[in-house]
């Protein structure tokens, strides 16, 4: 009789793929699945009972800034303890590799933590440091055309030289032969905003070369989103790489109500050219507090701020209020600081969510004192209420929206699917009682119904408490297929 390290029984396996579930059991052994259907003539060292539960591949998290987190904090329980395997850091033009600082960081890339925390001038030593920490999660890592920009030039105000350009571009180059996916943007930040479409299609010719992919914050989100959507996949389509458009929303009150408008571009583009995109399942975003983004009809919420952090967690009409100034002028003395935007339409976020192309990606941000909940909450939070709930898609669809999807368009191999011969990320979970319970004014609060998580076959998760093993590693780049 075979013996295994684990055998999951009477689980209903969705496997990734999409389609429908059935019951049967998984075997795992050496960190593989090595098993699946009704297979009795094993044995195991540890058996599991998943009766009653949903046994699916491990969520894969597509856009996250736990670039710095996955070393500092390697038990990562913001993510383990929603079923996340898998991490895809670097997203927004900011990564932690390859960076050399000067002084402070620029805004954005504070957002990965303060100068201390950036020690990775080559993308080979930040792989090491993962392969030290042994997160408990699998790391998968882009570059950062920020960072590029940040490590190769006075300031980020103007567009790049030639010879600064080269210099991104040989950085670059190196990094994807380190194993990096690709390269992301930031172009709505001001530390990219001046970069020329030009400047970042010259760093697209790396990527093509390697088989990359390149993601994007596109240059605006708001009235100008379909100048943007365009940018982003002439990019794609001149340069022969795959683009991701990160965090597709219809952002502001102005724009509420396009989402219709803004799908029917993106079917245009994905009729021609390899193209996908992400998002998460709440109608509020979070990033630095950018005085563009001040509009007293939206609620704007302070997540941390330097010159007064006694003022995270009240919004920015409240402290307008107290230091009895108009908001603008509240801004400009909070900086920098993060917010939360409670700027998108609900209506349109569903609509994007459901898209069939369209990922699942939590943009948290694990740094902010009070992070946005979408940081503890994003996956349960798509099973519970708007699968199991709301029924804006099935199940199936949600976890392959997790899944098997993201495996595809980042090139993951052996990933994503319940598979033999497949790499043991799974979650095992209770259909009926899985649910986000962080929220904006409780935003540190762990998903209920995640019953086990395996990374690499290492149990690391079970019954709402880590169990201490890590089994994460770092993911080299194989190829993306949209």
């Amino acid at each position: 009789m075979p013996l295994c390290d684990t055998l999951i029984r009477n689980a209903y396996i969705m496997d990734g793929s999409g389609g429908e579930a059935w019951a049967g059991d998984v075997a795992i052994d050496d960190g593989h699945i090595c098993a699946v259907g009704q297979i009795p003539e094993y044995s195991a060292r540890q058996v599991i009972d998943g009766s009653g539960h949903i046994l699916a591949p491990g969520f894969i998290d597509v856009h996250t800034h736990d670039d710095t987190n996955v070393i500092r904090t390697p038990e990562m329980l913001p993510k383990l303890s929603q079923g996340v395997t898998t991490v895809i850091v670097g997203n927004c033009g900011i990564s932690a590799a390859p960076v050399q600082l000067t002084g402070a960081p620029p805004d954005p890339m504070n957002l990965l933590g303060t100068a201390d925390v950036f020690r990775y001038p080559t993308f080979r030593s930040y792989v090491a440091a993962i392969e030290e920490a042994q997160p408990a999660v699998n790391v998968a890592a882009l570059v950062g055309h920020t960072s590029l920009r940040n490590n190769h030039m006075d300031r980020l105000d103007r567009a790049a030289t030639a010879t600064e350009t080269e210099r991104m571009r040989t950085q670059l180059s190196e990094a994807l032969d380190s194993g990096a996916l690709g390269m992301s943007s930031g172009l709505a930040y001001l530390s990219a905003n001046s970069a020329p479409t030009e400047e970042v299609l010259a760093l697209a010719e790396p990527l093509a070369e390697a088989g990359a992919i390149y993601t994007t914050h596109m240059r605006t989100e708001t009235e100008g989103i379909l100048d943007a959507m365009s940018e982003a996949f002439r990019i794609g389509r001149q340069s022969s790489v795959p683009v991701v458009i990160s965090h597709l929303k219809c952002a502001g009150i102005a724009n509420w109500g396009r989402s219709e408008e803004v799908l029917q571009a993106f079917d245009a583009a994905l009729a021609s050219q390899p193209a996908g995109c992400d998002c998460y399942p709440y109608a509020a975003g979070s990033s630095t507090l950018d005085l563009r983004q001040v509009d007293e009809r939206v609620e704007i919420m302070i997540t941390w701020c330097e010159p007064h952090p006694e003022m995270a967690g009240q919004t920015l009409a409240q402290i307008a209020a107290t230091w009895k100034v108009e908001q603008i002028e509240a801004a400009r003395r909070l900086q920098p600081a993060g917010a939360i935007y409670h700027s998108i339409s609900e209506e349109d976020m569903r609509r994007i969510l459901s898209h069939p192309a369209t990922m699942i990606g939590s943009d948290g941000l694990p740094n902010d004192p009070l992070p946005h909940p979408r940081l503890w909450g994003t996956f349960p939070r798509v099973l519970g209420r708007y699968s199991r709930e709301l029924k804006l898609f099935p199940m199936a669809i949600a976890i392959h929206k997790m899944t098997g999807m993201p495996a595809v368009r980042f090139g993951l191999a052996n990933r994503g699917l319940i598979k033999e011969g497949y790499c043991a990320d799974l979650v095992l979970f209770n259909p009926e009682t899985v649910r986000d319970t962080a929220t904006f004014t409780k935003p540190i609060s762990p998903a209920e119904g995640i019953a086990a998580v395996w990374v690499n076959g290492v149990l690391s998760y079970r019954d709402g408490a880590s169990t201490g093993e890590r089994g994460g590693r770092f993911l080299s780049r194989q190829s993306s297929h949209i």
